[in-house]
């Protein structure tokens, strides 16, 4: 559960701005959207071989300019 406390003459918009970060940073929206249908087990492993794929091309790609990651 995130908590913001309210300090002492603050700005309800600035203690807004340091939830709405704590939020953010918590990546609740990201599990939400995440939960939000049911992936089969079969779709999931297809969605992370294709994401592996695009990630070892794209290494392959940036390592003909020498950067390291």
């Amino acid at each position: 559960m995130i908590q913001v406390t309210v300090h002492d003459n603050e700005n309800l918009e600035r203690a807004l701005r340091r939830f709405k970060k704590k939020f953010e940073k918590a990546g609740i929206i990201k599990d939400i959207h995440k939960n939000a249908y049911f992936i089969k087990p079969s779709q999931n492993r297809r969605v992370a071989k294709a994401k592996a794929i695009r990630r070892i091309k794209r290494m392959e790609r940036l390592s003909k300019y020498d950067v390291e990651f």
